[in-house]
């Protein structure tokens, strides 16, 4: 245990920060640092974890969307599953469309067939009041796999 002014002098001594810790202990604990380098680190760990956040990406379709379409929008949600985000697959139905539920479902899931990698379904497809959604996230073992690959 050393005194508050011994503490004190050994920081200005180093050119440091005296820092206190836990005021509730006792007794005090207080840290010898570089309290502008310690609030930079705090920082850019605040600025990491709100950068792994994933997001909700959306895809529209249509009911008579071509199969390339298809194809370059599947491509598109492959990109962003990979980058850690979440699909949201809609498909509006507009006028007599809305009369074909079954063939809305049949193109989304010709369209979760499309993409490669291995996808879950969060939720879906359900209705709403102009068509079906859906959303589509990394199945949790491409999740691992990744995690191990960057290990």
């Amino acid at each position: 245990m050393i005194e508050l002014e011994q503490a004190m002098q050994m920081a200005r001594e180093r050119g440091l920060d005296l820092i206190e810790v836990s005021a509730k202990s006792r007794p005090i604990v207080c840290r010898i640092m570089d309290f502008g380098k310690y609030q930079y680190q705090q920082e850019k760990k605040a600025r990491q974890s709100k950068a792994k956040r994933s997001e909700v990406k959306g895809i529209r379709l249509s009911l008579n969307i071509a199969k390339n379409d298809m194809g370059l929008k599947a491509k598109k949600s492959e990109k962003f599953l990979n980058e850690g985000h979440k699909v949201k697959v809609e498909i509006v139905l507009r006028g007599r469309e809305k009369a074909h539920g079954n063939l809305a479902k049949q193109k989304m899931e010709e369209f979760r067939q499309l993409i490669p990698i291995a996808t879950s379904i969060e939720y879906g497809p359900a209705k709403y009041p102009r068509g079906f959604s859906m959303m589509i996230v990394k199945s949790a073992e491409q999740k691992k796999e990744k995690k191990d690959e960057n290990q």
